[in-house]
């Protein structure tokens, strides 16, 4: 069953540009953000010390230099795991 309105509850940043997510539904899972480096606004995120960074802001994630991507197209596009990595 597909949940909508899940949102971030908390974030990891992982190697290889991914993020490991838990959700307000309780569940988890790991986004990879590499197909989205050499797009526009996202190109900061290569400096990987940037990428870690990333923080909880409003239910979805964000970086300091307002990259955020939507809290569905996380949920939607995660690959949802028990376990970080």
């Amino acid at each position: 069953m597909m949940r909508m309105n899940s949102r971030v509850s908390s974030v990891v940043p992982l190697s290889g540009y991914k993020l490991h997510l838990e959700f307000s539904s309780g569940e988890t899972g790991v986004y990879d953000c590499s197909d989205l480096l050499e797009i526009g606004v996202f190109k900061e995120l290569q400096d990987e010390n940037y990428f870690r960074t990333v923080k909880v802001l409003d239910g979805t994630v964000a970086w300091p230099h307002d990259q955020d991507i939507c809290p569905d197209t996380l949920y939607l596009d995660s690959r949802k795991t028990a376990e970080p990595g």
